[in-house]
């Protein structure tokens, strides 16, 4: 067996480890998903009136939902990355021909599954609430395409988060600054309604850019410009995350 083949084995088996702990532990998968509704409610019902965004607020304010939807599902990733490490997992791999990487692998799989999952459930919401998209087939496509480059970068960051803390519980606390980002960004009030200071880095940060994109796409009016920054934020997000993930592992492992 190849050393690629052999990783891909062992990341599945991991992957399958990480859904069993997820069906002993749903109370992850439903913060993922109950929070957010309650945002959605929140911001629709009681808060949308008083945001003049050119268009029925459910409309304007699902992508930034999903967005916020995939922060609020990946504390618990932080915690079983950490979890494995310091409980010993790990040192228990390198007795075994497993290939330690796929636990990292694994992971980022099953935070993208799980906030796939938990995303759709939002937008099931929020056709109930009146959410009428206009995007074709392949704007979907595209909607689809942004939102797992968005998960990938989003784990590997909260892999990255679960490696440099000491202890399951502050790595569940430092994903919380990802967690809040998206109040920080377009995703429920157009940034240049925001205040000084506050409006340029909602303008500038990675969300914003994602968001914008998913909006874009949904509304059948995709720009390029918004697309092309969230590719590249992506990206290299994904980079960082990954190159700090590896090398926190490598020193810890």
């Amino acid at each position: 067996m190849s050393v690629i083949s052999a990783s891909v084995a062992d990341s599945a088996t991991m992957l399958r480890r990480n859904f069993r702990h997820t069906t002993r532990n749903p109370l992850a998968l439903f913060n993922a998903i109950f929070m957010p509704i309650v945002l959605m409610f929140m911001f629709v019902y009681v808060l949308g009136d008083a945001f003049s965004v050119g268009t029925d607020y459910v409309d304007y304010a699902t992508p930034g939902l999903i967005i916020t939807t995939i922060c609020y599902g990946i504390s618990p990733t932080a915690t079983a990355v950490n979890s494995d490490m310091t409980t010993g997992f790990i040192n228990r791999l390198r007795v075994m021909h497993v290939s330690r990487a796929a636990v990292l692998n694994a992971h980022v799989i099953a935070t993208t599954l799980r906030s796939l999952v938990a995303i759709a459930f939002i937008i099931g919401i929020a056709f109930l609430m009146g959410f009428r998209p206009s995007a074709s087939f392949p704007e979907w496509l595209g909607v689809i395409g942004i939102v797992v480059l968005t998960v990938v970068a989003i784990g590997w960051l909260t892999v990255a988060f679960g490696l440099a803390a000491k202890t399951p519980q502050s790595a569940g606390f430092a994903a919380v600054p990802l967690m809040l980002l998206p109040y920080l960004s377009s995703a429920f009030v157009p940034a240049d309604k925001m205040g000084p200071g506050v409006r340029e880095f909602a303008e500038h940060q990675p969300f914003t850019s994602i968001i914008e994109t998913l909006r874009g796409l949904l509304t059948g009016a995709p720009s390029a410009g918004p697309a092309i920054t969230a590719i590249a934020w992506c990206a290299g997000l994904t980079l960082i995350g990954y190159l700090w993930a590896r090398t926190t592992f490598t020193k810890r492992g």
